[in-house]
């Protein structure tokens, strides 16, 4: 790539001020096939002087020319989408079938939902003689994760800029070259200069810096929740509003009126999607105890079917996990599963067999997990789902929530309203009923530990807005 050992900052891709550079590993190969500049606070100090310059021009344009550019940026997404589905495969080791109709979809959609909440979206009401305006926050810090790095960028550019936010993006410097194609987007797109700025680096050199920097006004942060609470405690310092999407160990509660075996066979293909690298992927199941042995011959059928392979093979269901780090903490939570008594019903450590390099995992099932055992409560990332045993609905409620996560929950039942009743006792900021369909429109965030804010559509515009009340505005 022309620009990876670039950042782009005010409209221009330049060099480092200092220069140094990382290797970009391809999972699939164990091998760098790319290097990356990274940043220091001295280019994060370029990167927010511009977005602060190109602030007050930007935050004054009206509704209707960022309409035009969040179009424009999206029609040249579409343009670029297989170079954005390579960059994915190559980076994180999605196949190419998942680079393309959920990586590389999923930002698309976004922009979509974004463009089409803008149109509706008021900035202004009248309240009495109060006139109520929603303005930008300001200069926005974007630090973003590996696991979706299209999804995250856009879900965090696309609203900005459809507040009036400038930006400085930090994509992750595991899976980096992703967020320099969008860069190119933006460009190609017209962005004004200032108005989104990009430097690569990892968190302690350039997201940290972010996230303090006086003049950095807002942090939007998606990743580990250790990870979140060190950006919050940084941004601290300076008072400034942190927003965070962060981990979760989302139940699947199966009620016994459910289609029993649909809903095993989903909710194995719901944990396992993304190599199991979602924060939302519903890896904890939760069946009646008289149906547990059921619920395993099901799951180890459904495992079984995911072939884990080249990311360039038309066949392949599974790539790797995304980096050697992730892989030896896979490995060693499996590793605990079977040492603390779990039922070991498809997978385990090590390879699949015929593969002998690549960070490639088993897909795992544990049967006769118990609530207490470190598989139930430590977010894994990886192909492995733990299935418990539940006696009545309400202790299906109360192992659901026993967890310091909050971001997704699921219920599967054939009668809905039962399924409703059971939702609205989960505490999580998502719960999807009978697995529905991926909805861009509804609030997308956490409760405790999960984090804080709401991102998607019109509830992510919020995000990056103050509420300023003119008192004795009088009549409009």
């Amino acid at each position: 790539m022309s620009n990876a050992l670039k950042f782009y900052i005010d409209g221009e891709w330049v060099n480092p001020v200092k220069p140094a550079t990382l290797d970009v590993i391809n999972p699939a190969t164990e091998e760098a096939y790319v290097k990356i500049s990274v940043g220091t606070a001295a280019d994060v100090d370029r990167a927010v002087a511009a977005a602060k310059a190109a602030f007050p021009k930007f935050a004054a344009t009206s509704k209707a020319e960022r309409l035009k550019l969040l179009r424009r940026i999206l029609g040249i997404y579409n343009e670029r989408s297989e170079d954005i589905a390579r960059a994915v495969s190559d980076e994180m080791g999605a196949p190419m079938s998942w680079a393309r109709d959920a990586q590389t979809w999923a930002g698309r959609v976004h922009l979509e939902a974004t463009i089409k909440s803008l149109e509706d979206f008021e900035f202004e009401h009248q309240r009495g003689a109060t006139r109520i305006v929603k303005e930008p926050i300001g200069v926005a810090a974007l630090i973003t994760p590996w696991n979706w790095p299209l999804n995250q960028i856009v879900c965090k550019v696309a609203p900005a800029i459809a507040a009036g936010c400038t930006m400085v993006l930090k994509p992750s410097e595991i899976a980096p070259i992703s967020g320099i194609v969008f860069s190119e987007i933006m460009h190609a797109a017209g962005t004004p200069a200032g108005v989104y700025n990009m430097v690569n680096g990892d968190g302690p050199s350039v997201g940290q810096v972010m996230a303090g920097h006086r003049d950095v006004d807002m942090v939007s942060f998606t990743g580990s929740t250790c990870a979140g609470i060190i950006v919050a405690k940084t941004a601290a310092d300076t008072v400034k509003r942190v927003a965070q999407e962060l981990g979760g160990k989302s139940p699947n509660i199966i009620l016994p009126d459910a289609d029993f075996e649909l809903a095993v066979k989903k909710g194995v293909e719901g944990c396992f999607g993304n190599t199991g690298q979602s924060c939302d992927a519903p890896t904890r199941m939760l069946v009646p105890r008289a149906r547990h042995e059921e619920a395993l011959a099901i799951a180890k059928i459904a495992a079984e079917a995911h072939k884990v392979g080249d990311p360039k093979a038309a066949d392949t269901v599974l790539g790797p996990l995304v980096s050697e780090l992730q892989f030896n903490k896979v490995q060693r939570l499996i590793e605990a599963g079977i040492k603390e008594g779990a039922t070991l019903v498809a997978g385990g450590t090590g390879r699949p067999e015929g593969l002998n390099r690549g960070y490639y995992v088993r897909p795992t099932v544990f049967g006769h997990v118990t609530p207490e055992m470190t598989i139930a409560r430590e977010e894994i990332f990886g192909p492995v789902l733990s299935i418990l045993s539940y006696d009545s609905e309400a202790q299906a409620v109360a192992i659901a929530n026993d967890t310091v996560y909050g971001l997704a929950a699921y219920v599967q039942s054939k009668d809905l309203s039962h399924a409703r009743a059971v939702a609205r006792q989960l505490r999580a900021g998502q719960v999807n009923i009978n697995y529905p369909d991926w909805d861009t429109f509804a609030p997308f965030g956490g409760y405790k530990q999960s984090g804080n804010g709401r991102e998607y559509a019109d509830w992510a515009i919020h995000d990056f807005l103050e509420v300023k009340g003119i008192i004795g505005y009088g009549k409009p």
